[in-house]
This record gives C-alpha cells, structure tokens and sequence, in this order.
C-alpha cells in the first residue's frame, strides 16, 4: 500500500534542505576607533596599549625591556599551585597580576629579583589604559617577543579579574633549585618535564641582570635578539669559564663562551634524564620548537582562568617577521668534541662550526673604570682600549665597530679577534 505525501510536507522538507545547505555566515569583524578590525569590539582597547608600548616601552625592540617584559609573564602566572587548592588552602590565581598588585610582597621572593624595574615601566601603562594587570602582562610578553626575529606568535586571551592577594610564597622556581624542585614546582603548576624544557626557550632572547650584577645584561646564548635554537646547543657545551670579573656566583655554572652566562638550572636540565632528550631535540627541529613553546605559554597565561570565560583578542598580538632562519651551529672553535651530550635515545646532531674566533668579551675595569673613562671622547676611549688590550697581550683586532657608542655598553668591550694565518 502507497501511502499519500501532502504538498505542504514536501515544501516543508525542500525548505529544510534549503536552510541547512546554506554555508554559515561569515562573523561580522568589529571596526575599532583607530579603524582596525578585530573579532571582538572589546579587543580594540588593545590596539591602543599595543601603540603604546611599542613606542615607549619596548620600542619596537627584541631588547631588554622585550626580555624582562616576558620573564614577567613567566614570574606572574606560575604563582599557581592545584596541592595548595586540593587541600583547601589559597592555591595563587596564576596568571592573574598579583605581581604587579602585590609587588611589595612578592618582591620579597629572591626569585622575583630584577623584575621591579619592568613592573614599576609597565603598571604605569596598565594604569594608563584601564586594563587589568594580569592581561596587561600577559600581553605585553606576548608582543614583546613577537618583536624577536623568527620569534613566535602567542595567543591573547583578554578579561582577567584583577587580583585579589599576593602569590603563595615559593612558587617560582630557583636557578639554584635543583632539577628535582624544579620538575616538582612545575608539575604542581601542571606542567610535565617536556613543557618546562619547552618555556625554556624564552632564554634564547633573554638576558641576566641580577645573578652576577657585575656584567647585567649578558644574555644565555650568542644571540639574544633571536628566537633560535642556540641556546639549545651552547648550554650543553662544556663550561670552561665564568665571564665576569669575580668568578662564580649563587645561580650560576661555567660557560663556554665568553660573555655569556650560563644558568645552573639550565646546564642541570640540559643534562637530567627526564628533560635531556626534549632539550637536544630542540636544536634540528625550530618549527617544533616555536610550536611547543606557544602552547606552553597559552597553557602558562590561563593559570587559574577558564578560557571559556576570556575574550580571544589574539589578533591583535603582531605576527612575527617569520625569518627563515641557518641550522643551529656551534660556536666558533667548538665542535662535537665540546659537546657534553645527555640524551641516551639520540645521538648528538651534527653541526657545523662557525667560522672565526671566540668572541672575547673584557671587563672595563681597573684602569678602564669608573665615570673618568666614559668622559673621554671616542678617539681617546679607543687609545684607552688599545692600552688595555696590548697589556693583555692582544694584538691582531678586528676594530670596525670600536668607535660606535653602544660597543661600550654595561661596562663591557664585545671584540672579534682576527683569525691567525
């Protein structure tokens, strides 16, 4: 038996079809003020404090301030702890800007050393634009190291509440901690031992200021305005020297370089069972590298927040140059033989060496100190450098960039020696 199908049902139905094979409606962009688009009205605020910082806090720079601005996003968030919060206690509100609420207090955490330079440049910011402090730090670190060539581009999530008490005390990790505290505070946070070695690549544009004051602002690898994977390799090199004027210092390991600094909780992770082979490989794979690091820090910046609950404001963050960069290198004058290699699963990469000589990097100091050198004018501060550098017994110089101002800078001579024929 055929049953009979009305006329107003099959119109019914065609409609149906109808509607649902039609493609969705793209979302309507917000046009902000300044006649930028963005996926949410309430991202266009952002567009004025990324102008502001740009141009007077970072300008526009993978240097220090873009350095300090993403240790920051770091010392904030990891003030988190789910033990703390399992056992009824105030477990820290992640990334929530407690540091910048509560400075005072969590300046008294010696890990927390050196930041109140770049909380007191960037409050005065947040302040200015009516912005939370916990987005105010997670968005500025996210710029900041967009400025770095081959840097990543970090999402921006925007609406945290401000803070409302300062950070559980020791919740950031040491570089005298040994790698089992470390390990632990992270896994505490959340964090499993590939994801730290992957935060880790901040150091490939970062700099220390505090462990020995003698020589701040040397960075942990030979390129500090590049997100590369430098750091990778010229931590696990054999350490041979301490590169300031006094030796060692809490915190601190022979390096293999002169003028860089080398982190004791970095040269322990470079070699610990449970980070070594991440950490290795690193140095073959930057794409891999970029990747992990974005979503540690995606991870990082929603400590204590439900993405649910926040706006994507990412497109506002700048995309980065997107440099194709050479494959990681060793120094000049290092090769494998230097290599102090940890991973038991893959042998060490091969790399080429670098062409030239080490550089050598000189402490301005006794006859070179105090503020009688820097009133001379160039030509008399390169005789003084000549002096200096024939009593160390240096002769051959390449001296193309001797006469810039920024070649003296924090005390320091950066210098190329000429290779021998």
């Amino acid at each position: 038996m055929i049953s009979k199908i009305s006329p107003s049902f099959i119109i019914t139905a065609l409609l149906a079809v109808s509607v649902s094979a039609r493609p969705p409606a793209k979302m309507r962009r917000a046009t902000c003020p300044g006649g930028q688009t963005t996926a949410n009205q309430a991202c266009c605020v952002w567009f004025d404090v990324l102008d502001d910082i740009q141009k007077n806090l970072l300008e526009n720079e993978c240097g220090e301030e873009a350095h300090e601005s993403l240790r920051l996003t770091f010392h904030d968030a990891i003030g988190f702890s789910n033990s703390k919060n399992a056992a009824g206690e105030f477990g820290g509100g992640g990334a929530d800007g407690s540091i910048m609420a509560f400075t005072d207090q969590e300046l008294q955490d010696p890990a927390n050393d050196g930041t109140d330079d770049i909380i007191g440049n960037q409050r005065t910011i947040a302040l200015n634009h009516n912005v939370s402090f916990g987005d105010f730090i997670q968005f500025t670190g996210a710029v900041a190291v967009s400025n770095c060539k081959a840097g990543p581009h970090l999402k921006f999530f925007a609406g945290r509440p401000n803070a409302t008490q300062a950070a559980p005390d020791n919740s950031v990790p040491e570089p005298i901690d040994s790698v089992d505290d470390i390990l632990a505070r992270m896994a505490d946070a959340g964090f499993s031992p590939e994801e730290v070695v992957a935060l880790l690549a901040s150091h490939s544009v970062a700099a220390q200021d505090t462990i020995d004051p003698d020589i701040q602002g040397s960075p942990f690898d030979s390129t500090p305005d590049t997100f590369d994977s430098q750091f990778f390799v010229e931590t696990l090199l054999k350490g041979t020297l301490f590169p300031g004027p006094n030796g060692a210092h809490d915190g601190e390991v022979q390096s293999a370089i002169e003028g860089e600094l080398r982190l004791q909780s970095d040269a322990a992770l470079a070699r610990d069972y449970r980070t070594a082979c991440e950490w290795q490989s690193f140095i073959t794979d930057h794409q891999s590298m970029i990747t992990k690091f974005e979503n540690a820090m995606l991870k990082l910046s929603l400590l204590g927040h439900d993405q649910k609950d926040l706006i994507d404001c990412s497109d506002v963050i700048p995309v980065p140059d997107g440099a194709k960069l050479p494959d990681a290198t060793f120094p000049p004058e290092l090769g494998i033989y230097d290599v102090e290699a940890s991973c038991p699963d893959t042998p060490f990469p091969t790399l080429s060496t670098q062409p030239g000589k080490r550089f050598l990097q000189l402490s301005m100091h006794a006859t070179l100190t105090g503020p009688d050198f820097f009133d001379l004018n160039r030509q008399a501060r390169l005789l003084a450098l000549l002096l200096f550098l024939n009593l160390k017994g240096i002769q051959e110089l390449c001296l193309n960039d001797v006469l810039s101002e920024h070649f003296f800078v924090n005390g320091l001579f950066t210098i190329r020696s000429l290779p021998h024929e």
